[in-house]
């Protein structure tokens, strides 16, 4: 063998050391995983997220407040931001990620400004003193937050878990006043007080709020959580001054009064109340603030607690982002392109905001009854922020799949909110409050969800005992129209008829009854699971009978393409619909049509056919076999030039920017097809997910459409509810590590890239499998999945009816 040049040897000491450093900046990228996360991804379109400073699961969420885009809309965005938007009329302590409606929270804004207070900000607290902004002036980053105001103020925001620090720097030939906006919560408040310590430079305060949703029904226009707040800032209080409504005080030191919430739901101008506090000319303004619910000596003791860690901007948002790492490296990826990594990450970001910590660094909190508990081991912190209709279909399984302990925290949460609200677990709780939105009973599938992805640590047997006293005894809020539609107060509306008929039928409490319907045979199926799980066999077999109560909707001849699901009639009947929606009285009704949204909820008919994830095969059998729902889920998932209609494609096809349709591409997966489940997915993620504003396809919703981008992109979808079975697609990176306490699940599939989704075949622990999902102990222990990829569909892997994903109900049924 010929020697080595001395030219080649150089060569290849400068590829080594070339390899070496990419390899250590791959490293040190994959280490420092914030670098991959843009908060601005999700800020248009609907998605509804805020860009702010937050802690993985905190309670301060220090973000920009956006005035109204449009003049026809109150709000910017319900997460307080929109990416069109070109004013801020300030930086709140709170919000919540990728809710609907109009939001709510946003509590007490800080708003920098080099003007003279000479009219009250509660004039107009939509758009007084705001100022202009563009997105080239700003920086959003995991934990931080930094914008140029047109009025020449940086701002730099950070947040611990239940705090929040602000620096603003004034242009050196400007005043520096600073409003504390303490009513102007994102939709209003009916009380608020403030206090002014010039001495020290301190600001208390509180503001009372809630009116989630409260436009749309009386129900929800309350207050239900009062947020109190504790402000400290590091320069001289030159000058003072408050304002109430329309009148402004200078000199004051105190302030006292809410918007209120208005008659339809929005508070109107010319209500509130706050300070200002004026430092001079030129200033750099530092400003420490820390919250509680609970109450201001909460509020302090948390600040005390968490300043400890650091104090400054800086220091608070390196502690944040390294706290983010911590929960972003949690999943480890090889592969993919860039903008994969970012959508991805970006995915586990906002998936991983919501539940937000509720009880103080002391362990207290406020209850649904009003008052203050404190957390009791082994729970380690009690979370609120509960989007039950959202949540419970893969937002919990992945919270609870990377960190056991967070999930049994957030079902023993959930628990202790349904003792203090008299039994009743809520469908929707923002905070201290029971809001009721959505429809259906979320809570059995989110707690059983949680037990079977491993978080096992809270009181589970009485968990379940609450939720089947609730399923099996008609409260009477179960017997009213309260709060009906949108906002139905009982946990099962209508549950008298359902024990009764079977099913929910017209007429009853409901927002959907044939909606409302199908939700519940879903929750009585998670009460089965669960209660299988925890070896309560007698509860197992009751409930899952129960699930199957789904068959009494279906309407064999609904339509000349088949069965549909479909309103029905206390007597048995199946009612005739109004289809259009001019509500003429001279307009005959009509016959039953697919795209009808009667006895649906945020969907039609056609896109609810689909929605017993827990029994596939006796759906598909009632649909007439395989083949037939094959043929339907063609025409569902695609238009007629065989292009994909996943999105704002009409009421006869898929909405994957919504609930009821996010679980339904793995369906080929149980129809012995898996390789369309591969196709539709890869087009979906690769379409309407990105790295863009309008990257997220409508709401988060408090990060489950985040979830699902996370489950997709790796391959798996835990498709059943209550259960911890994952069906499976294909994965979009050559590698994925999910790190958990009971074991990694390693997925590895080399080929992966633009081309290459099509599955060939899968070994698990080594061995080949036709499955198309795996069993509850894969998720449980962990394990190596590996797959092998081609750029064609391989239509003789996983065809079999035998490997399709498992179905459930009783023997005989």
């Amino acid at each position: 063998m010929s020697s080595v040049s001395s030219v080649a040897k150089r060569v290849l000491a400068g590829c080594i050391a070339a390899a070496v450093m990419a390899c250590a900046a791959a490293v040190a990228q994959q280490h420092d995983r914030a670098s991959y996360v843009n908060p601005l991804i999700g800020t248009a379109n609907g998605g509804n997220v805020f860009p702010g400073a937050t802690m993985p699961f905190g309670m301060v969420q220090f973000s920009p407040e956006a005035s109204p885009v449009s003049s026809r809309h109150p709000i910017a965005a319900p997460g307080g931001y929109e990416y069109r938007a070109t004013a801020l009329r300030g930086f709140s302590l709170t919000n919540v990620e990728g809710w609907g409606c109009a939001g709510g929270s946003g509590d007490v804004p800080f708003m920098p400004i080099t003007v003279a207070v000479d009219k009250s900000p509660s004039s107009d607290f939509r758009h007084a003193y705001a100022a202009n902004f563009t997105h080239a002036d700003e920086k959003a980053e995991p934990g931080s937050y930094r914008v140029k105001l047109a009025n020449g103020v940086e701002v730099h925001l950070a947040a611990a878990l239940r705090m929040g620090v602000a620096t603003f720097v004034f242009p050196a030939d400007a005043p520096a006043r600073v409003l504390v906006r303490t009513s102007d919560s994102e939709v209003g408040s009916t009380a608020a007080k403030t206090q002014v310590d010039t001495a020290t430079g301190t600001v208390t305060g509180e503001v009372t709020s809630g009116n989630f949703c409260g436009y749309i029904n009386e129900e929800d226009r309350r207050p239900y959580y009062t947020m109190h707040f504790v402000a400290k800032f590091d320069q001289p209080v030159t000058e003072i001054g408050s304002w109430q409504d329309n009148k402004v005080t200078p000199g004051a030191t105190t302030a006292e009064g809410g918007t209120g919430f208005g008659p339809k739901g929005f508070p109107e101008s010319g209500h509130g109340s706050g300070v200002w506090l004026g430092f001079g000319q030129g200033k750099l303004v530092r400003v420490r603030v820390g919250i509680s619910y609970v109450g201001l000596a909460n509020a302090e003791a948390n600040l005390e607690a968490e300043s400890k860690a650091g104090k400054t901007y800086e220091e608070v948002s390196a502690n944040a982002r390294a706290a983010w790492n911590t929960q972003l490296n949690k999943i480890e990826t090889e592969g993919g392109t860039e903008e994969q990594k970012i959508v991805f990450t970006t995915a586990i970001y906002h998936a991983s905001m919501t539940p937000t910590t509720y009880s103080d660094a002391n362990g207290e909190y406020m209850g649904m009854d009003g008052k203050t508990h404190r957390v009791q081991a082994p729970q380690q912190a009690q979370y609120a922020n509960f989007s039950g209709w959202d949540v419970y279909r893969s937002q919990l399984q992945l919270l609870t799949w990377l960190d056991p302990q967070l999930g049994s925290d957030i079902a023993q949460s959930l628990y202790n909110q349904s003792q203090q609200d008299s039994g009743r677990w809520d469908r929707w709780t923002h905070l201290g409050g029971a809001t009721h939105v959505m429809n259906g009973d979320p809570a059995d599938g989110a707690i059983a969800a949680i037990w079977t992805f491993g978080g096992n640590n809270f009181d589970a047997k009485a968990a379940l005992a609450s939720l089947v006293r609730a399923a099996e005894m008609p409260t009477k809020e179960d017997l009213s129209n309260h709060g009906c539609p949108v906002e139905c107060a009982g946990q099962r509306p209508g549950l008298d008829q359902y024990l009764k008929l079977h099913y929910i039928p017209v007429g009853a409490p409901a927002w959907g009854p044939a909606a409302d319907t199908l939700e519940d045979v879903s929750a009585d199926f998670s009460i089965a699971a669960l209660a299988g799980h925890l070896g309560d066999k007698a509860i197992e077999r009751r409930f899952l009978d129960r699930a199957q109560y789904w068959k009494n909707i279906w309407n064999p001849k609904a339509a000349p393409d088949g069965g549909y699901f479909m309103n029905r009639n206390a007597d048995g009947t199946f009612p005739m619909e109004i289809v259009d929606g001019d509500n003429d009285s001279d307009h005959k009704p009509q016959h039953f049509t697919p795209a009808t949204g009667a006895g649906f909820v945020e969907g039609s008919a056609a896109q609810y056919v689909w929605m017993v994830p827990f029994n596939v095969a006796g759906l598909f059998d009632q649909m007439g076999g395989r083949e037939q729902a094959v043929a339907r889920l063609d025409r569902f998932f695609y238009n007629g030039e065989g292009k994909p209609a996943v999105t704002n494609s009409g009421e006869l096809h898929a909405e994957l920017n919504n609930e009821p349709s996010i679980e339904t591409p793995w369906l080929y997966d149980f129809a012995g097809q898996p390789w369309k489940t591969q196709q539709l997915v890869r087009q979906v993620l690769d379409s309407i997910w990105k790295n863009a504003p309008n990257g997220i396809p409508g709401n988060d919703d408090l990060g489950e459409m985040s979830s699902w981008d996370v489950f997709a992109s790796m391959g798996l979808y835990p498709e059943i509810p209550g259960r911890a079975e994952l069906v499976l697609g294909s994965p979009i990176f050559t590698k994925v590590v999910v790190h958990r306490v009971q074991g990694d699940v390693t997925i590895e599939a080399p080929a992966a890239d633009a081309t290459h989704y099509y599955v060939r075949g899968v070994k698990v622990d080594g061995a080949a499998s036709e499955k198309t999902w795996l069993p509850e102990s894969f998720a449980q222990k962990g394990g190596k999945l590996l797959f092998e990829l081609t750029q064609t569909p391989v239509k003789s892997w996983g065809t079999d009816a035998k490997d399709a994903p498992p179905s459930f109900a009783p023997k005989g049924i």
